[in-house]
This record gives C-alpha cells, sequence and structure tokens, in this order.
C-alpha cells in the first residue's frame, strides 16, 4: 500500500507517510504525474531560476525541479528527512543543497529566493496563517504552495481502506481545506497569480505584494 511508520522528531510526523513518489500503484502514479507537472507549469510560469523548497521532507520534489539550470535548495526542521534528501540527491546525482532549517528560523534576505516552494506543508501546522506570513518575506518575489483538496484527500483515504478511525485524515494533518477556502488563506496575504488542481489538490502560484 506503500503507507509506511511515520517518522516522528519532537513528537511532530515527518516527511512522507505515504510513499506517493515511489509507490508502484498506476492510479497513484498517475496522480503524482499531475502533481508534478502542474508544479513545473507554475514554476516555468514563475521565470524562476533559484528556488527554495521549504518543508522539502525527502528531497524528491527539489530534485524534480532541479532541471534547466535552475538552482534549488531545499530545508526542513527534520534532521532525519534531510539525511535521506541528502542521500537521494547523491543517489540521483543531482546538486542540491539541503539544510536542517526550522520554517520559524527562515530569515530574508539569508533564504529568499525567485521561487519559494512549500507544498504539502501548511495543512501540517497549527497556525498555518504564521506560517504564510513566515514565506511570504522569502518570496523574491514568487511563492508556489499547495495543500491536499479536502473532503476529496479523506475519501481517497477512505476508498483505499486506510486511517479509517480517523475518517481519512492522513497522520500530521491538522488543517483541512477545500479549494476556496485554500484560496481564501493565500488571497489574504500574497496576490494569487495562478491556480491549478492536479488531482487531490490545489496548487497555486502567488506574488508577493509591494
Amino acid at each position: 500500500m506503500n503507507d509506511r511508520t511515520p517518522l516522528r522528531e519532537d513528537g511532530i510526523v515527518a516527511g512522507n507517510v505515504y510513499d506517493k513518489y515511489g509507490t508502484r500503484n498506476p492510479i497513484a502514479r498517475r496522480l503524482m504525474q499531475g502533481f508534478l507537472a502542474a508544479a513545473e507549469a507554475l514554476v516555468a510560469e514563475s521565470g524562476a531560476r533559484e528556488i527554495h523548497e521549504v518543508g522539502c521532507g525527502e528531497g524528491l520534489l527539489s530534485l524534480a525541479l532541479a532541471t534547466g539550470g535552475r538552482r534549488v535548495r531545499g530545508s526542513d526542521r527534520s534532521r532525519q528527512v534531510i539525511d535521506l534528501a541528502r542521500e537521494n540527491a547523491r543517489r540521483r546525482g543531482v546538486d542540491v543543497d539541503f539544510s536542517v532549517t526550522d520554517v520559524a528560523a527562515l530569515e530574508a534576505p539569508r533564504d529568499a529566493a525567485e521561487l519559494v516552494v512549500c507544498c504539502e506543508v501548511l495543512e501540517h501546522l497549527e497556525d498555518p496563517r504564521a506560517g504564510l506570513a513566515r514565506l511570504v518575506p522569502l518570496a523574491a518575489p514568487h511563492l508556489l504552495v499547495s495543500v491536499p483538496r479536502e473532503p476529496l484527500w479523506r475519501l481517497l483515504n477512505l476508498a483505499r481502506g486506510r486511517y479509517v478511525g480517523a475518517l481519512g485524515n492522513t497522520p500530521g494533518h491538522l488543517q483541512h481545506w477545500s479549494k476556496r477556502g485554500f484560496l481564501a488563506l493565500l488571497a489574504s496575504q500574497v496576490d494569487v497569480v495562478a491556480v491549478r488542481s492536479p488531482l487531490p489538490w490545489t496548487m497555486a502560484l502567488c506574488r508577493r505584494r509591494a
């Protein structure tokens, strides 16, 4: 099923519970192809050559985006997943710099980038508005974010018989947004430039306000 025992650090779930990048399930693989295609399209629309992925986990999205001469770096609060990210980069021969840094410790201009990417992170935060507020100053000028689209995400988990006791909620998910709700959250702090809806996610390219 590609579900694995969650890594925990300081009592917090770290990394991916479901190995969505390495799954052999044909349906899940197709969904991930849609996710990666949407991310690549929005990155291309931004025109960014420098990318910082915040909450990069095992680094697989950072590695996928490190093409065409882009300079990519990734950060995550979990030393365990950063160790995995560095190993993944080594195995693939891709030059991406990974560092252990909590989102609360990120500062501009040191951690700023033309494009800040933060995918599948905000749903894990107790205060996602505060998390978003930490990301906005780093966007110089773009921010790319994604979250699971609810309640579709939980329904799909239930359809595969997972997390039934939690009504399909993935371990570590504290926030749940519809597409409209998530875009409203973003619009409270940034200008939403473009939106993609790869099933079952909401993904948006945003621009920091002047």
